[in-house]
């Protein structure tokens, strides 16, 4: 009866520090979007580098990090790392501890024990851009998103929530 209780209570410790892990990696998740998101809705778009921008040719290397901490915080958590991707990404990745331990368990050890998660995001183009043939035209190209082919007024850039979604990654 005694190995079935302690065989019980060594489930539950188990149990605790899974979902302060999974905390964590939530805390993460949100954290990388946040700051992959502020890097997009933060870039001052122009006609001249949407083709680029939207090719892939251009990466921002703008900092999210801000969004990042504040997402990390609002999920019980600490943001150990924050960088814009330098793998030819848009995005970036964060790293964060657990603000609180697994907590005191039959286990030895677990009562100050935090848990660690990564993440990244990447900010994707969800429109591609056609440079219009004729040089004089008072477009310079159209934008097809998911089918939806616009010609582009320069004097009315899109918004970038519209060109770009923001998702997790592989790290």
């Amino acid at each position: 009866m005694a190995s079935l209780l302690f065989l019980a209570l060594a489930f539950f410790a188990v149990g605790q520090a899974g979902a302060t892990r999974n905390g964590a990696q939530s805390a993460a998740d949100a954290a990388a979007l946040a700051s992959a998101r502020e890097q997009r809705d933060t870039f001052d778009l122009t006609v001249d580098d949407l083709g680029d921008l939207l090719n892939g040719d251009l990466v921002p290397t703008l900092d999210g990090c801000g969004a990042g901490n504040y997402y990390a915080g609002q999920n019980e958590a600490d943001v150990v790392g924050c960088a814009p991707l330098t793998d030819g990404r848009w995005g970036s990745t964060v790293s964060v501890t657990s603000q609180k331990p697994v907590g005191d368990t039959i286990l030895p050890g677990t009562d100050s024990l935090t848990a660690e998660a990564t993440a990244t995001a990447v900010v994707v183009p969800r429109c591609s851009f056609d440079p219009a043939e004729d040089t004089d035209s008072p477009s310079p190209g159209s934008l097809d998103c998911e089918g939806d082919v616009t010609d582009l007024d320069p004097a009315l850039l899109p918004d970038m929530s519209d060109l770009f979604d923001v998702r997790l990654a592989e790290d």
